[in-house]
């Protein structure tokens, strides 16, 4: 398929890339930017006028259910939903049923992802065995399979001699560690962020303490052992400014936060929301503002949707007994063009949040429109107006706190590998569901 995306914008970050232009496409690859190669003819020619073409969105934390929770979603109509979202290349956790702690469950998931070929979804292995914080895992065989790192997803680590000892193993593979900090003692099975609002409304509160505790004990295991760690989701000022101390000092981590933590805060739980139940929970405005801060200032790398599908039933229960999660991957970029359009941050840093940067810390070829680089390119019409609700979603979870919203911002056309996966008609258009 030879591919010519005609008169769009091209932002391209990680080339210092932004003027209007014409983008060639052969052999599912970058071939030219502005000229067509000698004796280049399109097959196909999609129309950018007035749009923005960036590399493929690359997302951090997109769980997909598939293998056992399938009555919540499965692999095929996630990466679906991320087509539409304009994600070309996905992070999957280990905690699915079963755990992904074998080379045998790694290749599941890359078989059905492969079949279904709507994304790139690469697999995060588990770092203990079942995820259980006791035996750890085989990081080699992991490796060997595909996995590209090791998390332990939001399960505990309580040993720290555990978790030592999986940071030296990991390191000796050259794995980075994808660790969402929480010290589950101290969150002590709360749901809420432990504040004056989770007070008045009864629910048992996760002090800031819980986050910045397990963040400082894993930066002292980093500074002891030399592994590279990836902070996720973080979401309290005090671990913002811990991480940027720590790379400060040159200590090899990174840090994410999900895209409804710069929006959402725990004011939006005083109804009992429960589409507003996270983990880690919605904290307060000053929290908000510092990861906003942190977005333009390079202490967050990434950010992320966090993507947890549902199931109605899922939600439907007490604030505290509901699960947490919201279904977030079609949101993450009307949501980062929200951000420009508050002044948080420029249109170029916003797509390299989301492109280039997170596939740096991946270490994965994607994010970038260089020639000679892996054709996977989303289109985007930065004026479309849409209201996000059960019809618009693709995504089988349609558990998100904004729907009846109206966004502004939405992929027209993604490109993976040369080919339109989503787009008017195709595969991954709303319309036909």
């Amino acid at each position: 398929m030879r591919l010519r995306i005609r008169n769009g914008r091209v932002l391209d970050p990680a080339n210092s890339v932004d003027q209007v232009t014409d983008l060639y496409v052969a052999g599912g690859r970058i071939v030219s930017l502005g000229r067509p190669p000698s004796g280049f003819h399109a097959d196909q020619t999609l129309d950018a006028s007035n749009r923005i073409v960036i590399p493929g969105i690359v997302d951090l934390a997109v769980r997909l259910r598939e293998p056992g929770q399938e009555h919540k979603a499965t692999i095929a109509s996630e990466t679906r939903a991320a087509a539409a979202g304009g994600v070309t290349s996905l992070c999957c956790p280990p905690d699915t049923q079963p755990v992904v702690d074998t080379p045998a469950e790694v290749k599941l998931v890359q078989q059905r992802a492969a079949d279904a070929g709507m994304c790139r979804v690469h697999v995060l292995g588990a770092l203990t065995q079942g995820l259980h914080g006791k035996a750890l895992s085989e990081m080699a065989a992991l490796r060997e399979a595909g996995c590209i790192g090791l998390s332990n997803a939001l399960e505990p680590l309580p040993d720290t001699l555990v978790l030592r000892r999986a940071m030296e193993y990991a390191e000796s593979q050259r794995l980075t560690l994808h660790l969402t900090p929480l010290d589950h003692r101290l969150a002590n099975h709360g749901c809420a962020h432990e504040g004056v609002i989770a007070t008045r409304l009864g629910l048992p509160g996760i002090p800031e303490a819980a986050e910045t505790a397990a963040v400082g004990q894993q930066l002292a295991l980093v500074e002891q052992t030399g592994a590279r760690v990836h902070f996720g989701r973080l979401s309290t000022d005090r671990a913002l400014r811990m991480v940027a101390r720590a790379r400060h000092d040159g200590l090899p981590v990174t840090a994410d936060t999900s895209i409804h933590h710069l929006f959402l805060t725990e004011a939006d739980i005083d109804d009992y929301n429960a589409l507003c139940h996270t983990l880690p929970p919605m904290r307060t405005l000053r929290d908000r503002e510092a990861l906003r801060n942190g977005i333009r200032e390079g202490t967050l790398q990434a950010v992320c949707s966090d993507h947890q599908p549902h199931d109605p039933d899922a939600k439907c229960a007490p604030f505290a007994e509901t699960e947490p999660g919201i279904s977030a991957v079609e949101t993450l970029l009307p949501l980062m063009l929200r951000l420009v359009d508050e002044n948080a941050v420029d249109l170029a840093s916003a797509v390299a949040k989301i492109t280039c940067e997170p596939a740096s810390i991946l270490g994965i070829d994607a994010g970038t429109l260089g020639i000679g680089r892996p054709a996977d390119v989303c289109i985007f019409e930065p004026e479309a107006s849409w209201t996000l609700g059960p019809t618009t979603m693709v995504s089988q979870g349609k558990n998100n706190p904004m729907c009846g919203s109206e966004l502004r911002g939405r992929a027209c056309y993604t490109v993976l590998a040369g080919q339109v996966v989503h787009g008017p008609g195709g595969p991954a258009d709303p319309v036909h569901d």
